[in-house]
């Protein structure tokens, strides 16, 4: 979880500031955590308590609600009933790392991302790029190569995973699908020689930067580990109570 969360502050600037470059400065001074640390750290308290996805989803988002949510979930977070609202985004796909470190199997890793993602995201896609990015974080958890990463996640996802960071960041923009984000979010993990080389590459992109560098950043955690120093930079920019579900959720899964 720290991963994806890092990757959120680091991409958070450029998300508005886009840049096709990876020399950039990692911690911007107007760097902050968004909605992909906000629901995350939903996810992780709904394990922690065994409680249910959508009541810390809703909890969470409302208390902090002015962290850079699209318009679509800003309205489910208002409404009455909290029906799904068949997303393709890639929201089901940021928020899911904790899933991985949680559970001991593929079987329950994959149910638990569907349960996640289809409270909001009931999209087939919705739901595809949230099993593919826990599945992705939970092999490099257990050792897998990223050969053997790429290929499962290919096979079992459909995801074109042949392509290399340099080749998609001429022509790549700004997406918010899972089916055209999460993929090359997953390439960035693939391409690269270090956490931070991770979400070097996914700021480089010149997309969404933020919610890719959650979700290549979660999965790089899971197979680098994450520097010292940028997990120190990170615990700097968060809340009282993100710290404390931070030292829980490490205390009992990591």
């Amino acid at each position: 979880m720290l991963g994806a969360i890092a990757g959120d502050i680091i991409g958070s600037y450029y998300e508005f500031h886009k840049i096709k470059t990876k020399e950039f400065e990692l911690f911007h001074p107007k760097s902050k955590f968004t909605d992909d640390t906000v629901l995350s750290m939903a996810v992780a308290k709904s394990i922690l308590e065994d409680e249910p996805y959508l009541d810390n989803i809703v909890d969470f988002g409302l208390r902090y609600f002015e962290v850079g949510y699209g318009g679509s979930f800003k309205a489910w977070l208002k409404s009455d009933e909290h029906l799904p609202y068949n997303s393709w985004g890639n929201g089901s796909a940021m928020r899911v790392s904790p899933i991985a470190w949680a559970f001991d199997t593929e079987e329950k890793v994959l149910q638990e991302a569907r349960k996640s993602a289809e409270i909001t995201h009931n999209h087939p896609e919705g739901i595809k790029g949230a099993e593919a990015t826990a599945l992705a974080i939970f092999m490099a958890r257990k050792g897998a190569s990223k050969e053997e990463i790429r290929e499962r996640i290919s096979k079992d996802f459909e995801y074109d995973l042949s392509r290399t960071v340099d080749e998609i960041r001429p022509t790549y923009k700004f997406e918010v699908s899972c089916q055209k984000s999460v993929p090359e979010s997953i390439i960035c993990f693939l391409d690269s020689n270090s956490f931070e080389d991770c979400v070097r590459n996914c700021v480089s992109l010149g997309g969404d930067a933020d919610t890719m560098g959650a979700i290549a950043g979660g999965i790089a955690e899971a197979y680098y580990g994450v520097p010292k120093e940028i997990e120190e930079r990170v615990y700097g920019y968060l809340s009282r109570e993100f710290l404390e579900i931070m030292e829980r959720f490490k205390r009992e899964f990591n």
